[in-house]
C-alpha cells in the first residue's frame, strides 16, 4: 500500500517534480543518459524521460482504473440481476459469460480494439469488457448465497421490493470482496492497457504511456537501455504493488480467508 501511495502521489504531483515537458524535446541531445540535469536520461526524440515517465503514469494508471471500475460496474450489475432473479435470464447471461471465456483474455482485447479502433479508451474499454465474465461469476456467486440468507427471507418477510433488497441488503455485504478482486484486477488492467500499448492498439504518440514508451525504446535496448528500463520499472512496480494490495486486502476478510 505505501509503494501504491507513492507511486499514485508521484504520477499526481508530476508537474513539481518534474519541470520539464513531456512532449519537448532536443533532437541534438537525444538518447542521453541519465544526468544530474535529467535524472531518468532522454529518449530518441530529445524528450525529459522523467517527465515521460510520469505523465504516461497518469496515462496507463487512469485507464487502468477506469478499466476495472467500468468491468466492476457491468459484469457486476449483470451478475446481481442474474444471481438474485434466476430465470431465463440467468442462464443467456451465463452462457454468454462463458462464451466470452472461451476466447483467451488479451487476445479478445485485441479483437475488440481492432474493431473500434486504436487509442486508449478504446483500450480501456476492450479490457473492461474482457473483465465481465470475471466480475459476473463473482458477484453471480455471491448473490446467490445472499439471496437465501436469513435476513433476506426477513426483508422479504415484511415486504421490502426487491430493489430495496438488492440496494440496501445485498449489494453492502457482498461489496468488499468485489472490491479486493477489483484490486488485484487493477494489476492486470494496468498490464493489458500497456501491452495493448506495446503493439500499438493503446496510447498513440506522442502521449506518453508505459507500454508505448517500451514500444518505443526497444529498438534501443543495447545501446540506451535506460529508455526502457525507468517505464519498465514503474510498470512493474504498479502492477506488484496492485497485486500485493488486493491480497493484503483480502486478509482482513475472513469469508475470502476461508
Amino acid at each position: 500500500m505505501v509503494v501504491l501511495a507513492l507511486l499514485v502521489a508521484a504520477v499526481a504531483l508530476a508537474p513539481l517534480l518534474s519541470v520539464a515537458s513531456p512532449y519537448d524535446g532536443d533532437l541534438a541531445l537525444r538518447r542521453q543518459p541519465p544526468s544530474a540535469a535529467h535524472l531518468f536520461g532522454l529518449d530518441a526524440a530529445g524528450r525529459d524521460l522523467l517527465a515521460r515517465v510520469l505523465y504516461g503514469g497518469r496515462s496507463t494508471m487512469l485507464a487502468a482504473l477506469f478499466a476495472t471500475a467500468l468491468g466492476i460496474v457491468i459484469g457486476g450489475g449483470l451478475g446481481l440481476y442474474a444471481g438474485f432473479f434466476r430465470g431465463r435470464v440467468d442462464d443467456l447471461l451465463s452462457g454468454l459469460m462463458d462464451l466470452m471465456f472461451a476466447f483467451p483474455f488479451f487476445l479478445l482485447a485485441v479483437l475488440i480494439v481492432a474493431v473500434m479502433g486504436p487509442g486508449l479508451l478504446n483500450a480501456a474499454v476492450a479490457v473492461a469488457v474482457t473483465n465481465v465474465p470475471q466480475y459476473f461469476r463473482l458477484v453471480r456467486s455471491l448473490t446467490l448465497g445472499a439471496a437465501g440468507s436469513e435476513y433476506i427471507l426477513a426483508a422479504r418477510a415484511i415486504g421490502s421490493r426487491d430493489g430495496r433488497m438488492l440496494l440496501r441488503h445485498i449489494l453492502p455485504n457482498i461489496l468488499a470482496p468485489v472490491l479486493v478482486v477489483g484490486t488485484v484486477q487493477l494489476a492486470n488492467a494496468t498490464l493489458a492497457i500497456a501491452g495493448l500499448g506495446f503493439i500499438g492498439l493503446g496510447a498513440q504518440p506522442p502521449r506518453p504511456e508505459w507500454g508505448l514508451m517500451l514500444s518505443e525504446g526497444r529498438s534501443y535496448l543495447f545501446d540506451s537501455p535506460h529508455l526502457m528500463l525507468f517505464p519498465g520499472l514503474a510498470l512493474v512496480l504498479f502492477a506488484t504493488a496492485a497485486n500485493l494490495a488486493g491480497d493484503g486486502l483480502g486478509q482482513l476478510d475472513p469469508r475470502l480467508k476461508l
